[in-house]
């Protein structure tokens, strides 16, 4: 090229190279696209600075342009990440079930024990609510008390219970 002033040899490279380049990119990424990314290419081209030095504009604008749609295609790798929504249900972080028996084989030993240290009438009761499931009415009727008697060992029986445990912890 021969020295003009820059806005002239940009202005006769876009001339001469413009259709060929949207052309070029309508066919990689759709005519949608490709005007966008041919005025990106020639914004390149210009922001290289002297273009009186390049011996084959056309040849730089076309590796510009590879240029561009190879970072275009590592973007669009980079961002096709799989999202799945959170079910904390199935996500969340559980305990080996191994454990989990062994908790609750101490659980179960701490109520046994808490269980046979009531008083034999509290026992009885909360025997007959929680294992024979037996409603307070019947197991009223059964022992010969009133149904506040049933509720008063009720209440006796799980405060034990609940002692048994938060003392474990």
């Amino acid at each position: 090229m021969t020295p003009r002033e820059p806005c002239t040899a940009f202005a006769e490279v876009y001339q001469a190279e413009h259709g060929r380049l949207l052309g070029y990119l309508g066919r990689r990424v759709g005519p949608d696209e490709a005007p966008d990314l041919a005025q990106e290419a020639f914004a390149r081209l210009l922001r290289c600075g002297d273009l009186e030095r390049i011996e084959n504009p056309a040849a730089y604008l076309s590796r510009i342009t590879r240029n561009m749609l190879i970072d275009r295609a590592r973007q669009k790798r980079r961002d096709c990440s799989i999202f799945f929504p959170f079910d904390e249900n199935r996500d969340a972080a559980s305990r080996a079930e191994q454990s989990w028996r062994i908790d609750a084989a101490d659980l179960l030993r701490l109520y046994r024990q808490a269980v046979r240290a009531m008083p034999p009438k509290t026992r009885r009761v909360f025997v007959l609510h929680r294992l024979r499931r037996l409603p307070y009415k019947q197991i009223a009727d059964q022992l010969g008390i009133s149904v506040a008697t049933v509720e008063y060992h009720m209440m006796r029986a799980l405060a034990r219970c609940r002692t048994a445990t938060d003392e474990h912890r």
